[in-house]
């Protein structure tokens, strides 16, 4: 509920930092995904002890990685580590096409993070025949495979159908509102259990008299034993609890050079939180995290729900970064006003916050992304989830400028613009203005959007189940759309003139609308949470504002163009819009939130598909990107550390080996 995904499809988002020469920001590309390197500026001007910091927190970063595999399938171990014990031990012909295919293969299961899309949620369908697959197991030694299975036979039994039969596991999260989500999905988040006997569980914990309720079921496995319904919690001496002995021992080398007693005690909290698995232990770790305003700071832990359809199961990930000094100047603006955008918001006044308390708003520089932010990465996150939290303490809201400014470089002079915008006056305005509209609307959904508004009386915010992550970005981004062209924001000397507001609207309804659909395979509707709520917003008001013209679907010479025609009616409809989601959002009300996702956030028109797929495909662009990380190496002098290093030159394919080799703590298969 609190991540902002760059949305690559329409346009990379843009920065201004000066970026040195000769970097190879693009190092692999395949299917439909590249991948990228970011640079970490600034890193050589910080202290010893605050590189140091990084160094640990880093490590700690990547030794969760086996834990997301097993959480988004439960053969996603054995699949991946057959994978790569094929790539390093067959000595067979690796020039033929199948070997190609197979090479593929394993680079998106890395990718992914598992067998499935990481964005379509549909499982990859492999370019290479079963009998291939055979052949190449059967051409390795037998002691190279994983051996939880007892047998080479075994092996095969249980990955070979989740491999090869597209039936079986078909998708990772269904969000199909006519399925049982849980038996029709196969995240590892639930055995044996269906969508009512979850939900009944974890609504028979709810106290409707706790205003300070923990996030129930975030950091457990739902699990049938003997009929009975029990969590397998994830913690040292628990679930995971190999992956989460290792994390916990970086942190504890963390806390010893802590900048502050404040961000010592925060990192202590957490490792409590990880050897007890007790949610109000984490909660007293958010508390203190909201608070912490170093320099250096993290993200680690079981975080976002997107991966679960119910919205309850935390997938595990982490971010490491320092503040951009002189870019956190921007959102420091943002934040020292936001009672008055609270003020002004456009929605119900029962519904706003009459004291916002405990807004943090900093541009960072990623350090180190882990879990479920990698490859692919947030370009924003606003944090804690809980409702509480945030109500009784803030949040803490980043966008990262790195990444972004990797976004970029890698795509410039790609003609998206060029085939996709169609007048001028639009083009000159995203060429202009497109850098800080995109990270001011990163900035304002981050540190504003996602902390605004408050819930009604008795309601929890979980009532939206599967739709509540659609419709809590939907909220997110549409405070940023209505307030990125309030004079406000010129008033701030946020925006020098509303043209940059303009060329936002232009992009995002042309991105929600059409090109956004890049993304999609031929025949499906759109199933990712950002991608729903992108299309809701752009669909339900170019409806609402048909009969005034307001947004066009436009063709000349035969190609498809959505062009605004009234930016200030545009932005009226969005704080219509805006206050229908804040309602539902407030009152819990799911049948509504339900109609207005499936209503206009999912359906795809196959013919406009199908045209923006072929003009896509002449510009020969991948939709999807992600990143490798740099490599730190502290320097050694008489067994202290004296410096830490960083380096760029790790391709994709060494990165994703060493991490299975160095990293890898748990069993094949987690139960």
């Amino acid at each position: 509920m609190a991540i902002t995904l760059c949305a690559a499809g329409f346009q990379a988002c843009e920065q201004t930092t000066t970026q040195p020469t000769g970097f190879e920001w693009q190092i692999d590309r395949f299917d439909d995904i590249k991948v990228l390197r970011y640079q970490v500026p600034d890193f050589d001007s910080l202290s010893l002890r605050q590189k140091e910091l990084i160094y640990y927190l880093s490590q700690a970063a990547v030794c969760g990685r086996d834990i997301l595999y097993d959480q988004n399938f439960k053969y996603n171990l054995a699949i991946r580590r057959t994978l790569e014990a094929i790539y390093l031990n067959y000595k067979g012909d690796r020039s033929s096409a199948e070997f190609a295919e197979f090479e593929k293969y394993l680079k998106k299961v890395w990718f992914a993070n598992g067998i499935h899309h990481h964005y379509s949620m549909d499982k990859f369908t492999p370019g290479f025949s079963a009998a291939y697959f055979n052949t190449l197991i059967g051409a390795i030694p037998a002691e190279s495979l994983p051996t939880d299975f007892g047998s080479r036979e075994a092996l095969l039994a249980a990955i070979e159908p989740a491999i090869f039969n597209p039936t079986l596991y078909a998708k990772r999260v269904n969000l199909d509102a006519d399925s049982d989500l849980l038996t029709t999905s196969a995240m590892h988040y639930y055995e044996g259990v269906t969508q009512p006997e979850a939900e009944s569980f974890y609504a028979a914990q709810v106290d409707p008299r706790d205003s300070t309720p923990v996030s129930y079921g975030l950091n457990s496995r739902l699990v049938k034993e003997n009929g009975v319904l029990t969590e397998r919690v994830w913690k040292s001496g628990g679930m995971y609890g190999a992956a989460i002995d290792r994390i916990v021992g970086w942190l504890e080398k963390a806390a010893t050079v802590a900048e502050n007693d404040h961000q010592r005690e925060t990192i202590e909290t957490l490792i409590a939180y990880y050897r007890s698995g007790d949610l109000h232990t984490f909660d007293k770790y958010s508390v203190l995290w909201v608070g912490d305003d170093s320099q250096v700071d993290f993200v680690n832990g079981f975080i976002e729900v997107y991966g679960d359809p119910l919205g309850y199961k935390g997938s595990w990930e982490s971010l490491v970064n320092f503040k951009n000094l002189e870019a956190t100047k921007r959102t420091a603006t943002i934040s020292a006003n936001a009672q008055w955008f609270e003020d002004h918001s456009p929605i119900e006044p029962q519904f706003r916050k009459p004291e916002v308390k405990g807004v943090s708003a900093k541009v960072i520089t990623a350090a180190m992304l882990g879990g479920d932010c990698f490859p692919p990465t947030p370009i924003g996150i606003n944090l804690p989830n809980s409702d509480w939290i945030r109500r009784d303490y803030g949040s803490k809201s980043v966008t990262i400028e790195n990444i972004t400014s990797a976004y970029t470089e890698a795509s410039r002079g790609d003609g998206f613009n060029d085939e996709f915008v169609l007048r001028a006056e639009d083009r000159r305005r995203m060429d202009e203005y497109g850098s800080l509209a995109d990270n001011l609307h990163t900035d304002l959904h981050e540190c504003l959007g996602h902390g605004s508004g408050q819930l009604a009386p008795g309601v929890r915010g979980d009532e939206l189940r599967n739709y509540g992550s659609t419709l809590e970005e939907a909220r997110a981004d549409l405070f940023a759309l209505y307030y990125i062209a309030d004079p406000k924001m010129v008033e701030l000397g946020l925006l020098p003139s509303l043209d940059g507001a303009w060329a936002e609207y232009a992009k995002y309804v042309m991105n929600g609308l059409m090109t956004q659909l890049t993304r999609i395979q031929p025949g499906k509707n759109i199933e990712e949470a950002h991608m729903r709520n992108r299309m809701l917003i752009a669909a339900w008001c170019y409806e609402q504002g048909r009969a005034e013209n307001v947004i066009e679907k436009r063709v000349e010479n035969g190609k498809t163009y959505i062009v605004v025609n009234d930016f200030e009616k545009l932005r009226t409809l969005f704080g219509r819009l805006l206050n229908l989601v804040q309602h539902i959002k407030s009152t819990g009300d799911f049948a509504a939130g339900q109609a207005l996702v499936e209503g206009y956030g999912v359906k795809v028109d196959p013919a406009l598909h199908a045209e923006v797929l072929e003009r896509y495909a002449t510009l020969n662009l991948a939709p999807y990107a992600g990143f490798v990380n740099p490599v730190y190496e502290p320097v050694l002098t008489g067994g202290q550390i004296t410096d830490i290093k960083v380096t760029y030159t790790e391709g994709y394919i060494d990165q994703m080996l060493r991490y299975s080799r160095d990293f890898s703590f748990l069993p094949t298969v987690n139960e």
